[in-house]
């Protein structure tokens, strides 16, 4: 969402009323919600013209600005208390409002991952490692491109091995980050899946950084370094590349390959497919693929996995892209 989107979706929140602005936020992810409430807590006014624009039906007698609430700080407190519950909230809305010190795990997914890095770079690979496999990805990949490139190497590599946290290591996290967790007692082991983890952050550097990572693992681990490339991209990931990117990868495959591999397919991919195929073939290829008996799950997954190779091809070859993140994931 772009800035004027921002302001767009605060000025209808803000005119709806709390209780379906709360309702609105329930569905929000984090991110989301940080962008959209700092957003509302810094619009107190706006022109009686944009408020028509976004509602369609705003009139006001005054001339100017049109005042949407009382007080815009306790408007978006009761916001986020009604949507995300008093503990949640409660870590938000000090953020945004800079008023209460907000500190620990649960904090860092509400800043920026430059802010993060700043504050992180300094402790050792293994607590970094340990403090960013619990951000969201796309939060974790942009804090470690923050870093240089030794570094970001090694956090990978840590993270890549994780395996289980012991409650001991989660409270040393948070007195890192100068917060105690509460309820120590009751608190087990968190169990990692360390190289799909990595998978999901190293995804999101996209270009050089990926594949200098990879190589760096690689070097260290070649087993580990290819479960982490089989995990980036998966068959169904197809379905994220552009129309053009697609008709290269089906000039590659083999007519009986894809029939096979398409068995295991769900059907957004199927007609993703058949739409990049003239009509006649994807004609022969539907017909193929309600006459193919049933196919061994072992036999569909070696299939897809042998497409997904000469997809790797293609995108070492500089003929398509498969790596980054955001908007720009696939090209």
């Amino acid at each position: 969402m772009n800035d004027e989107g921002l302001v767009d979706s605060a000025i209808l929140l803000m005119a709806l009323g709390e209780n379906a602005a709360a309702e609105v936020f329930r569905h929000l992810a984090p991110k989301e919600v940080r962008r959209l409430g700092e957003t509302m807590a810094r619009l107190h006014t706006t022109s009686r013209e944009k408020v028509d624009a976004v509602l369609g039906r705003f009139h006001s007698a005054s001339a100017g600005l049109s005042t949407l609430v009382g007080n815009t700080d306790e408007y978006v407190r009761s916001v986020l208390r009604r949507a995300l519950g008093e503990e949640r909230a409660g870590l938000l809305i000090g953020r945004i409002m800079q008023g209460d010190g907000v500190s620990g795990i649960e904090s860092l997914k509400w800043m920026d991952p430059r802010s993060i890095a700043d504050l992180i770079r300094n402790e050792h690979p293994q607590i970094i490692a340990s403090i960013l496999v619990h951000l969201e990805r796309e939060q974790a990949s942009a804090t470690l491109m923050q870093f240089d490139e030794a570094l970001r190497n090694d956090v990978v590599l840590r993270i890549a091995t994780l395996d289980v946290l012991q409650p001991a290591a989660l409270r040393e996290l948070d007195e890192v980050l100068e917060r105690v967790l509460a309820g120590g007692d009751a608190l087990g082991r968190t169990r990692l899946d360390g190289s799909k983890t990595a998978a999901e952050i190293i995804a999101g550097f996209g270009g050089a950084a990926e594949a200098v990572t990879l190589d760096a693992l690689r070097e260290h681990d070649a087993d580990l370094a290819q479960k982490i490339s089989d995990l980036m991209f998966t068959f169904e990931d197809i379905d994220r590349l552009d129309d053009r990117a697609i008709q290269l990868l089906l000039r590659e495959v083999q007519s009986e390959s894809l029939i096979v591999a398409l068995k295991g397919a769900d059907a957004a991919l199927r007609e993703r497919i058949f739409r990049n195929m003239s009509q006649r073939a994807a004609e022969t290829l539907r017909e193929d693929l309600e006459s193919k008996g049933p196919v061994r799950i072992s036999e569909v997954e070696a299939e897809q996995k042998e497409i997904l190779k000469t997809l790797r091809r293609l995108a070492d070859e500089g003929q398509i892209a498969i790596g980054g993140g955001g908007d720009d994931a696939l090209v």
